[in-house]
C-alpha cells in the first residue's frame, strides 16, 4: 500500500464519519439529471509527499489516469490554452467538455490565464535568476479573468516553489477537490509539474505539499469510496512504484507524455464509474 492510499483511507473516513455535508442547502452543482449534488466534507487538509525518499503520490486502490492528468499539465503550461479542441485533437482528453461555455473553450481560465500573464515564463526565470527568492507563485485565481467570461473557476488553483540545497519544492494549492475522482489525478499531474520545473532549472525534485481547503465526496459517489475503502493492496506490490523523467531532455517546453515512465504500477482492478457533478 502506498503512502497515497493510506492518506485516501484516512482522508474518506474522516470525511464520512466526522465531516460535514451540504443535504438540504441549496448548492451550485448538479448531475445531467437536474438533480443537486450534495457533497460530505472537511476542510483545510494537508498531505505531504518527500519524492526524494520514494514517496510518490499514486493511488493504487483504482487506476489512476496519471498520463492523461500529465497531458492536462502539458496543455495548461505548456501549450497556455483554454481552447477544448486542442486538448482533444493533440491529447485524447474530453473531461473539460461538459464545461464549454459556448465557444470550445473553459473561459479566460487556467492555461489561458498562465499565458495572458506570462506565468510559466516568469517562473522559469525567477527560479534560474534568483532561486532564493520567496515570491515563486503561479496563481490562477485572477479576479479579472473571473469576471471577463463564465466558466468554472480553477480548483487546483496556486502553486508556491521554493529552492532548498539543490532540490526543488512546490506546495499546490486547491480550493475544492472531488476526493474519489479527481484528488489522486491532481496529486500525479502536479508532481510531474515540479519534475519538469526542477529539470529546467537544474534542481531534483524535492517535496511536495498538497493544501485543500475542501475536501469532499459527492452524495451518489458513497457506495464507489465504500469500495475502495475495502479494498487492500499487496504491499510488496506498491512499495516501488516511481515516476521517471526522461533524462536526456532538460527544457521545460520540449517534454511530452512520451517522457514520462511509471514503474511497478499495479493498481487493483476494477475500475469504478463515477457520475460526474457538473
Amino acid at each position: 500500500m502506498t503512502i497515497a492510499d493510506k492518506n485516501f483511507k484516512k482522508l474518506c473516513m474522516d470525511i464520512l464519519n466526522s465531516g460535514n455535508n451540504t443535504l438540504g442547502e441549496k448548492v451550485r452543482p448538479k448531475y445531467a439529471d437536474g438533480t443537486p449534488s450534495h457533497t460530505y466534507f472537511v476542510n483545510q487538509v494537508f498531505e505531504k509527499y518527500d519524492l526524494s525518499k520514494g514517496e510518490l503520490p499514486i493511488l493504487t486502490l483504482r487506476q489512476t489516469a496519471w498520463k492523461s492528468g500529465i497531458k492536462e499539465i502539458l496543455w495548461i503550461y505548456q501549450d497556455q490554452s483554454n481552447d477544448l479542441d486542442l486538448l482533444k485533437n493533440k491529447y485524447s482528453i474530453t473531461w473539460w467538455d461538459e464545461w464549454d461555455i459556448g465557444n470550445r473553450t473553459i473561459g479566460q481560465r487556467y492555461g489561458a490565464t498562465v499565458k495572458k500573464y506570462d506565468l510559466m515564463n516568469k517562473l522559469l526565470d525567477g527560479l534560474k535568476n534568483q532561486p532564493y527568492g520567496r515570491r515563486h507563485i503561479i496563481n490562477l485565481y485572477q479576479e479579472t479573468d473571473l469576471e471577463s467570461t463564465k466558466g468554472l473557476h480553477p480548483c487546483a488553483m496556486e502553486t508556491q516553489w521554493s529552492v532548498r540545497d539543490g532540490y526543488l519544492d512546490m506546495t499546490l494549492i486547491q480550493r475544492s477537490s472531488d476526493v474519489p475522482v479527481a484528488n489522486a489525478i491532481n496529486k500525479i499531474q502536479y508532481v510531474a509539474l515540479l519534475m519538469m520545473v526542477a529539470r529546467h532549472v537544474g534542481l531534483e525534485a524535492g517535496v511536495f505539499c498538497h493544501y485543500v481547503n475542501n475536501a469532499h465526496i459527492y452524495d451518489r459517489h458513497i457506495e464507489q469510496v465504500k469500495e475502495l475503502l475495502n479494498r487492500e493492496p499487496q504491499e510488496e506490490d506498491h512499495n516501488k512504484v516511481r515516476l521517471v523523467l526522461n533524462p536526456e531532455k532538460t527544457n521545460f517546453y520540449d517534454f511530452t507524455i512520451d517522457d514520462f515512465k511509471m514503474e511497478n504500477y499495479n493498481p487493483i482492478k476494477p475500475n469504478l464509474k463515477f457520475e460526474l457533478a457538473i
